[in-house]
């Protein structure tokens, strides 16, 4: 079995700095990528625009011109959103995206993944003005959706969890009070977060990345499978199920793939985890076995279109962004799974931290 497919855009990825920067970057292009949305939770994160802004973070400009030089050249586009801070305002949003640069910016909760510590309350930005800004601007707001500050029995418990409060107590705010505003719900895992997505209408999307489509939570949990630690964290049946059929239904125009790619050379720390799947250079290769675990059957060409508009044309479609001309080939063949060899160290791509050293489908890119 083979399909054919048009190069995809990542519309949520890592490719990091220094030395991990020009491998992530293969990585993602050894998959078929033509472009990315590389995160900006970076040391320090990229939350000014231009490098003569007065800020003590990296610029847009400065990071995008190392991605570009880093091997991103490659690539038809590349967007980097600017991360939300206490410093961000109004008028940075205007000159930004008046400028060409500014395309996305992204919220963080306070302290809630890596990289976050520089993250502001929901609250708080409910009370500012940068999201009328962007609203203003055509300036996608990019959300980890997750409450912050949350006792363990709240942050994750059979009934509920971080992302299913942060959509029922303020998605529907926001979205409310700025109706105009494109909103990408970022790695959605939750029944919750699937149901707002589709009452939110045409301005709102989410991206769901191949493991919260794989796996649950008790796949993390048996055996403490570190490498499937991220987050938010999977979650339970139900809630793939709803992802499932978010992702695969004939009428799905909401939701599309970005991974989350999160490259860590060292995963298992003294003092906890590191959050993220490293699933460069075979996300695709997930997603359809992921379409084949729910039980679709990817020969057939409705199901295979389903594949097609959640990889390749729904992310676009709401970014505005062009689709490419260039194919890639997924084929229903055993492939081996490598480690990403970097100068500072190696990084275990998911199935090999699962102790999976092949997988069911391979990829040529023409």
């Amino acid at each position: 079995m083979r399909l054919t497919l048009p190069k995809w855009y990542d519309l949520h990825t890592h490719l990091r700095q220094d030395e991990l920067l020009a491998p992530i970057i293969q990585s993602q292009l050894d998959m078929g990528c033509c472009g990315v949305l590389a995160m900006p939770n970076t040391k320090p994160p990229v939350a000014k625009v231009f490098k003569s802004d007065d800020l003590p973070y990296w610029c847009m400009e400065g990071y995008l011109d190392l991605i570009k030089a880093s091997g991103g050249d490659a690539f038809d586009d590349v967007i980097v959103p600017l991360y939300l801070t206490k410093d961000t305002h109004a008028a940075m949003i205007e000159a930004g995206a008046k400028a060409g640069l500014l395309r996305a910016a992204k919220y963080y909760p306070p302290h809630g993944t890596t990289g976050a510590d520089f993250g502001v309350p929901m609250a708080d930005m409910l009370k500012g003005d940068v999201f009328a800004a962007m609203a203003d601007n055509d300036v996608v707001l990019c959300i980890h959706g997750e409450q912050h500050a949350m006792r363990g029995d709240q942050y994750f418990e059979s009934d509920t969890n971080a992302e299913d409060v942060f959509y029922r107590e303020y998605m529907p705010r926001l979205r409310d009070a700025y109706p105009d505003l494109k909103i990408a719900c970022e790695h959605v895992t939750t029944k919750t977060a699937v149901d707002f997505v589709r009452r939110a209408g045409d301005n709102t999307a989410a991206s769901i990345t191949p493991q919260h489509l794989l796996y649950t939570i008790g796949d993390l949990l048996m055996g403490l499978k570190y490498h499937l630690y991220c987050l938010p964290l999977l979650k339970f049946g139900e809630d793939r199920d709803a992802l499932r059929k978010a992702a695969m239904s004939a009428d799905n125009t909401q939701f599309y793939a970005g991974t989350d790619s999160a490259a860590h050379t060292v995963k298992a720390t003294d003092c906890g985890c590191a959050a993220g799947c490293f699933t460069g250079g075979i996300a695709p290769q997930l997603y359809i076995q992921a379409f084949e675990d729910a039980g679709l059957d990817m020969s057939d060409a409705q199901n295979q279109a389903a594949f097609e508009r959640f990889l390749c044309n729904n992310g676009i479609r709401f970014y505005g962004l062009q689709a490419s001309d260039e194919r890639f080939v997924l084929k229903k063949e055993l492939s081996n799974v490598k480690k990403l060899h970097t100068l500072v160290g190696d990084i275990v791509p998911l199935p090999i931290g699962l102790g999976q050293e092949q997988i069911e489908w391979s990829i040529e890119v023409l």
